[in-house]
């Protein structure tokens, strides 16, 4: 080949190289979104999952110049939301704020219109805290191996609410149940509030509750508190230990919401929108502030969030089997 055919068939790949080029950022999908991004929380207003929703949501949208509107869509303990956005539109302009009942518990204990793990795709891990196990000051319990020893001297004799049948709370309770090998009474509640209310009045025994919500009341000494269900102590609760520290090892039970969208949002856009939450869940500011809140920023790979939703269904699905779980 000739220096001047060389130079021609070069020049033909460079231009074939260009339009295919086009053509490939014509069929890319824009990111972010040519119009407004909606963050979409499964609760009303004025809970965990809003108000680290919203701190997240103001970050996300400095860092990519564009506006990320938080749509409280409650009802149904979360389900209705990610009933929504799992048949949603899928051009990532569409977020979820998951959280641990709809995407791992709920499936377990009934029939749902969607299907966490083929409907929703994960982004990224969101924020953790554990709950903490209180008891009213009435109840004569000041430990958890004196709570242990009288449910166990009279089975059925402790309850303990929650926000729900199938609930974080609940599981925690079924779980706590079976690794103590106690019967201890389930009574769900259609809220922390009302469940927070009974408790501290001493209608109801105990409460595996939120600590933003239970730590006022642990300050004054309404509540005592036996327990956290995460695997370490809580930077804001350091002297409370965990249940694993006291027995019962491995013992995890975490609150959880992390970032789902659509499983038919391309993957490219799927994993900027990675890139661009684990960013802010590392930024100091937003750190502190959730941190503040009792919230702890646990940014993943999308195979990481993944493989821990995997894990949260299969063991509160054993729970639920072997407890009998249904919804109420």
């Amino acid at each position: 080949m000739n220096k001047r055919n060389f130079l021609q068939r070069a020049t033909v790949m460079a231009a074939l190289a260009t339009i295919a080029g086009v053509s490939m950022a014509a069929d890319a999908p824009a990111f972010p979104p040519n119009k407004p991004v909606t963050l979409v929380v499964g609760f009303a207003a004025g809970g965990a999952a809003d108000a680290a929703a919203r701190l997240i949501a103001k970050k996300l949208g400095e860092n990519i110049g564009q506006t990320v509107v938080v749509d409280n869509r409650g009802g149904a303990g979360g389900n209705i939301a990610h009933q929504q956005v799992a048949a949603g539109l899928a051009d990532g302009s569409v977020l979820l704020f998951g959280s641990v009942g709809p995407l791992t518990i709920a499936p377990h204990i009934m029939k749902l219109n969607y299907d966490p793990f083929k409907d929703l795709a994960p982004i990224s891990g969101g924020v953790y805290f554990p709950n903490v196990l209180v008891v009213h000051k009435g109840a004569g319990i000041k430990t958890l191996s004196e709570f242990v020893a009288k449910a166990k001297a009279k089975p059925g004799s402790i309850d303990f609410a929650s926000t729900g049948a199938g609930s974080a709370s609940h599981l925690a309770g079924e779980l706590f149940n079976q690794r103590a090998g106690i019967d201890t009474v389930h009574v769900p509640y259609k809220g922390g509030a009302p469940a927070l209310q009974d408790l501290l009045g001493e209608r109801i025994t105990s409460y595996f509750a939120a600590p933003p919500t239970a730590l006022p009341h642990i300050e004054t000494g309404k509540l005592i508190p036996l327990a956290t269900t995460g695997l370490k102590r809580p930077a804001y609760m350091p002297n409370i230990p965990t249940v694993a520290e006291q027995g019962y090892p491995g013992f995890q039970a975490l609150n959880w919401y992390g970032f789902v969208a659509s499983s038919k949002t391309p993957a490219p856009i799927l994993d900027r929108w990675n890139v661009e939450i684990v960013k802010v869940l590392n930024d100091p500011g937003v750190k502190e502030a959730l941190t503040k809140h009792g919230l702890d920023p646990h940014p993943t790979t999308r195979a990481e969030f993944a493989t821990f939703m995997k894990k949260e269904y299969d063991q509160w699905g054993a729970i639920v089997r072997e407890r009998k779980i249904t919804a109420q």
